[in-house]
């Protein structure tokens, strides 16, 4: 079922890496030309493009794409008792971890009467993204609105796809959820259309434009962001989901098998890769792989994702070639099942998940970590959602007139030096009038 990529006896430069990872480009590729065009046709014809979309893509149509309050009252209401616990407790520990990515204001004193403050504000707006296609994801409403409300923003909008099972409504534990978390404005739209909606607004739903979109979804919602760049900030483009294990023979392969299998079944796209030196683990995890694929509720949508180009099992010649082809990966999430595990140099990965009891389930839930992780080779320089994505640092600069007296010559020479002679000159106009007006006073 996995196919296997042996890499055995060959010397592998960085970019030799990068050629050789298991990667579905072509999906996104396409993703992105389709996402375009949505994204374009919200904009212009606003709520009838939603509408359109929602027949076409969602079996929805005539629903409160605004959802009423009502609909949000209801499903808290209805909620599970123990989802309610279990979201609840959730809460808690990723507002806890949260918390601990907000900078403190830090001022920098440069001599007397000279001073920077560092501080850090809060976007005014967000739209927030939670996927509902193949499953129900209240936990990605957790991991996007906590973080938010943490940084201190005013206002957060929350989209999500229409669900045909439920007349054309959100799902109602998805409504719940925001609701738990006191979102009160909520639209029952999905896809690339609503990050088009969250970028440009939709004025007959009273959808105002948002500074910053963030959220999970596939690869269309991902393509959409890079879409919508530039008119808004977004996070990552956390795209259909990945998972790498670097293992050795000291690994279990029932469990190296069973989190393979739990990140495939959430999308016929998602990846899965396991990197190791053991050829016996290998081949244990293909049998265990496939015995557990084919006993498991989504095993038609398990059997695509893993049979398809982005999922392998690669075989290596040591760790440090593993740890390489890792680092060139850079995975949405890294399990290490290994003996010394070192995650210290693992530098390019979404979250890092170090030994065999800390799966990638427990992040997607539980951990206190962020679950909205960079895809498709993005960690290599973007990070997962934080309280620091709706965070702008800004700098305020205090000088009194000795201190700008202590700077003011080397200003007017670099001023002279770029042959912008009036920089230098705002600065000479101020102890020109200051000293003319103590000349005069004398």
């Amino acid at each position: 079922m996995l196919r296997t990529i042996d890499l055995r006896g060959h010397a592998l430069s960085p970019s030799d890496l990068l050629a050789v990872v298991p990667r579905a480009e072509a999906a996104f590729d396409k993703a992105l030309g389709t996402a375009a065009t949505l994204v374009a046709d919200v904009a212009s014809h606003g709520e009838d493009a939603l509408r359109s979309q929602a027949a076409r893509f969602d079996g929805a149509e005539g629903h409160a794409i605004r959802v009423p309050q009502a609909h949000l009252d209801e499903a808290l209401a209805g909620l599970d008792p123990a989802v309610r616990v279990a979201l609840e407790e959730a809460i808690g520990r990723v507002r806890r971890a949260s918390a601990a990515q907000v900078p403190a204001p830090a001022v920098t004193e440069l001599e007397p009467g000279a001073r920077v403050t560092q501080r850090w504000q809060p976007v005014r707006r967000v739209g927030v993204y939670v996927p509902g296609g193949k499953a129900v994801y209240p936990s990605s409403v957790v991991m996007n609105v906590v973080p938010a409300q943490v940084a201190g923003v005013a206002q957060i909008a929350l989209a999500s796809p229409p669900q045909r099972d439920h007349r054309g409504r959100v799902h109602p534990v998805i409504l719940a959820a925001a609701r738990l978390l006191g979102v009160q404005e909520v639209y029952a739209m999905g896809g690339a259309g609503a990050i088009g909606a969250f970028a440009h607004g939709v004025a007959s739903l009273g959808l105002d434009p948002v500074d910053v979109v963030t959220g999970p979804g596939n690869n269309f919602v991902a393509a959409a962001k890079r879409v919508v760049a530039g008119t808004v900030g977004t996070d990552a483009e956390a795209g259909a989901t990945e998972i790498l294990i670097v293992a050795d023979d000291s690994a279990d392969p029932v469990l190296v098998a069973a989190d393979l299998v739990s990140q495939a079944e959430h999308d016929e796209q998602a990846a899965a890769v396991l990197v190791t030196a053991s050829e016996a683990l290998a081949v244990a995890v293909g049998v265990e792989v496939a015995r557990r694929a084919g006993a498991t509720r989504h095993a038609d949508r398990v059997a695509v994702s893993l049979a398809g180009p982005q999922s392998a099992i690669v075989l290596v010649d040591d760790l440090a070639t593993a740890t390489a082809f890792s680092n060139a990966y850079a995975p949405e999430h890294l399990e290490l099942h290994l003996a010394d595990a070192r995650p210290e140099d693992f530098v390019h990965a979404g979250a890092v998940f170090v030994g065999a009891d800390s799966p990638v389930s427990l992040g997607d839930y539980l951990a206190g970590s962020n679950h909205v992780l960079p895809t498709g080779g993005q960690a290599r320089y973007s990070s997962g959602l934080s309280a620091a994505t709706f965070l702008r640092p800004q700098q305020v600069i205090e000088y009194d007139r000795a201190a700008l007296d202590r700077v003011r010559e080397a200003i007017v020479t670099l001023a002279d030096a770029e042959q912008l002679p009036a920089h230098g000159e705002a600065v000479e106009a101020r102890f020109a009038v200051r000293e003319g007006l103590e000349t005069a006073d004398a």
